[in-house]
């Protein structure tokens, strides 16, 4: 790949971010909140099983949902216990940063997806806790862009609660403490109101929050842009790409 020093800084910075990611996956970070099973949210009895409705439809000033249930419904306590599982609360959670890749399921079909039916990722970090075989007590959140194309579709299987937003609104609702659900976004879906080849925002919100299983299955057609930090690579050739800039104003 060659690439043509045209200036300025502003310019490398603008073509590296052209490259397209590597077509045969998208890798994506995701903050991942450790909570304790004494978390009124978490661990609850009775299991309430799919609850829908629980989440609002559209994000609020700081891009998360908020409680739209009646407090008790769907193992939630109230809005104020919601309100902490995808912020950082000192104290009643710890966040850590994990990367999920996608893989395209085969050469050139641009669809992408990541299956785990053991999803526990805070293990490697903290090890099983609280006498559990594994971690058992986390949220998920994952954001990034992409431009909509037509005919795009997110699908997801797993538990517990899952949320998907596309430009601030719901598009699947798998709220509640339950075995493994499914749900579909069809991104034509007029009530999304996209035009094609303009850019929108994707947010994804997960919680496992009971014991034993933790399911989590993606596949999507959506170009979603990797938000993964960048390789060593193409921190070198930023580097030379700013070195020549330097050399050539001092030409100059």
């Amino acid at each position: 790949m060659n690439i043509r020093i045209l200036g300025s800084a502003a310019t490398v910075i603008a073509l590296l971010a052209s490259v397209p990611a590597d077509a045969a996956s998208i890798s994506l970070s995701a903050t991942v909140r450790d909570f304790s099973s004494t978390h009124s949210d978490f661990e609850a009895n009775p299991i309430a099983g799919h609850v829908a409705g629980l989440a609002s439809y559209t994000l609020d000033a700081d891009g998360k949902p908020t409680f739209a249930g009646v407090d008790g419904t769907g193992n939630i306590a109230n809005a104020a216990s919601f309100a902490q599982w995808y912020r950082d609360v000192p104290g009643v959670n710890t966040p850590h940063i994990i990367t999920l890749t996608l893989n395209e399921t085969s050469p050139g079909s641009g669809v992408y997806s990541y299956e785990n039916f053991s999803f526990f990722p805070l293990d490697a970090i903290t090890g099983a806790t609280e006498s559990n075989p594994h971690n058992y007590h986390f949220t998920l959140e994952l954001e990034t862009t992409f431009t909509y194309q037509a005919g795009q579709q997110f699908k997801f299987t797993g538990d517990d609660d899952l949320w998907v937003y596309i430009d601030g609104k719901q598009c699947i609702d798998l709220g509640g403490v339950h075995t493994a659900l499914s749900g579909t976004c069809n991104l034509d879906d007029p009530s999304l109101g996209l035009v094609v080849g303009q850019d929108y925002s994707f947010k994804l919100f997960f919680a496992e929050r009971h014991t034993t299983e933790s399911n989590f299955r993606v596949e999507t057609s959506i170009q979603l842009r990797d938000t993964s930090v960048p390789e060593p690579g193409m921190l070198g050739l930023l580097g030379l790409g700013l070195v020549g800039i330097g050399a050539l104003r001092r030409r100059r």
